[in-house]
């Protein structure tokens, strides 16, 4: 199973009190003397250092000021910053338009070799037509109550799918088969967007996984939707948050829980097989 979505942000904020322990311990400073010296209450300084309470910009300035070791606050700052964003609610990520958030991405896309997806929501969004994102990107505008800009969103969402066919790349799909059988959108949709998945089993980079209801899970339970970037990030969708991951040990853990769901998977004709049941069950 993989690891719980909270494990790798709390890790962190918890290597970030240590750092904070371990410079207050060079000083020579007790906990209690660097709060009386901050003119904090003497449980804050316990409170950060356990990772706790999140420090500010501020807190960060002060802690390393009172500790001689100022040379090290912008280190510490950048460091607490990428924590936060670490967890974002779709909303506040959302905030500035769809659009931006499809094209947010694409950095991560360009320097990436190595692609795993694993779905257990809706087809993943490369493999994606252009009226089955519409259909889901329209959804999140009237659920989440964001900015309506569609139409933009989907365009850029189709111009990311060229790194499909840019060459050097791998890209491995894992779908659960409910999710064939979800109809986003209306029939024909589906009809279209199931199609278009048959077409990409073809695509060379592209390998492309169901996994079959009532097959015996064994270690390969379903799990949040998520995607890994080579070795380096895995981005976790929750319900309300997006979790990015960049803890190698946890890493590790989503590539052995993407090894055990890719081990019960069908692939090439068994594949075709179930993605034209679920095209008929739509007809």
């Amino acid at each position: 199973m993989s690891p719980s979505p909270s494990s790798s942000v709390r890790s962190a904020k918890q290597a970030l009190g240590k750092r904070l322990r371990e410079i207050r311990k060079d000083s020579g400073k007790t906990a209690r003397a660097v709060a009386a010296a901050a003119g904090w209450h003497e449980s804050k300084s316990s409170r950060l250092e356990n990772g706790k309470t999140p420090p500010s910009d501020e807190d960060i300035r002060i802690w390393t000021r009172i500790c001689d070791a100022e040379d090290q606050a912008a280190d510490l700052i950048a460091t607490a910053r990428g924590i936060d964003g670490m967890y974002v609610e779709w909303r506040r990520l959302e905030s500035g338009g769809l659009k931006r958030v499809q094209e947010s991405v694409l950095p991560l896309f360009q320097r990436t070799l190595w692609f795993r997806f694993y779905q257990s929501w809706v087809v993943p969004g490369l493999l994606q037509t252009e009226d089955y994102t519409r259909a889901v990107l329209n959804t999140v505008v009237s659920v989440r109550d964001t900015v309506d800009d569609a139409e933009e969103a989907v365009a850029a969402r189709m111009e990311r799918q060229r790194v499909l066919h840019a060459g050097g790349r791998r890209f491995a799909f894992l779908i659960e088969e409910w999710v064939l059988r979800t109809v986003i959108g209306d029939a024909e949709t589906m009809v279209t967007q199931l199609g278009h998945l048959i077409g990409m089993t073809a695509t060379p980079a592209v390998s492309l996984g169901v996994i079959p209801m009532g097959v015996v899970r064994g270690n390969a339970w379903p799990t949040e939707s998520f995607a890994m970037y080579d070795e380096a990030q895995v981005s976790v969708e929750l319900v309300s948050a997006g979790l990015t991951v960049t803890q190698p040990r946890e890493i590790a853990d989503y590539g052995k829980a993407f090894a055990e769901l890719a081990s019960i998977a069908a692939y090439g004709a068994a594949a075709r097989k179930l993605i034209t049941t679920a095209i008929d069950t739509c007809q």
